[in-house]
């Protein structure tokens, strides 16, 4: 069984407009497994709360790149971008959203074909409703997903749970 040194995983946060940052940072102190939480240049602020932040540009790919760019196989990513979550499943990361939805090689075909759909629509002058509000039932479920990846991660990597 491999042995978990702290350096096998990672979780990179696209931390623009993430709603569950401080669930991240609690769920992987309990797991000692590192989050980098990147962002543009816009959000940088004093972040000192014990995690790596990384600021990029602020074009409209910049974090996207760098988490494609840095991410390996087994990562934990953080992501609403949905293009993203595609292409980053092609490296066998683990892709979650801030909803806690896990994004997989047998769904993510179906989410890629809803975003083309409404963004035709769009085009066309034909506006559905946005998401629904962020409540605190989809915070939960995104816990209990980030906490399912990493406890098999422990069952498989030998992670110390404090």
């Amino acid at each position: 069984m491999e042995k978990y040194d702290g350096k096998n995983i990672t979780i990179f946060v696209d931390a623009d407009a993430c709603p569950v940052k401080e669930e991240i940072a609690s769920v992987a102190k309990k797991y000692k497994v590192p989050v980098c939480f990147i962002a543009s240049y816009a959000h940088v602020g004093k972040k000192d709360d014990g995690n790596s932040w990384v600021f990029v540009d602020q074009e409209k790919e910049s974090v996207d790149l760098y988490i494609f760019n840095n991410s390996k196989k087994h990562d934990i990513i953080i992501t609403q971008d949905i293009g993203l979550a595609g292409m980053l499943l092609k490296k066998c990361t683990h892709v979650l959203s801030p909803r806690g939805m896990l994004f997989t090689e047998d769904t993510i075909d179906s989410v890629l074909h809803l975003r083309y759909i409404s963004a035709r629509e769009r085009r066309n002058g034909n506006y559905i409703k946005g998401p629904k509000k962020f409540q605190d039932k989809d915070r939960h479920h995104f816990i209990t997903a980030l906490e399912k990846i990493l406890s098999n991660y422990a069952g498989n990597f030998k992670i110390h749970i404090e």
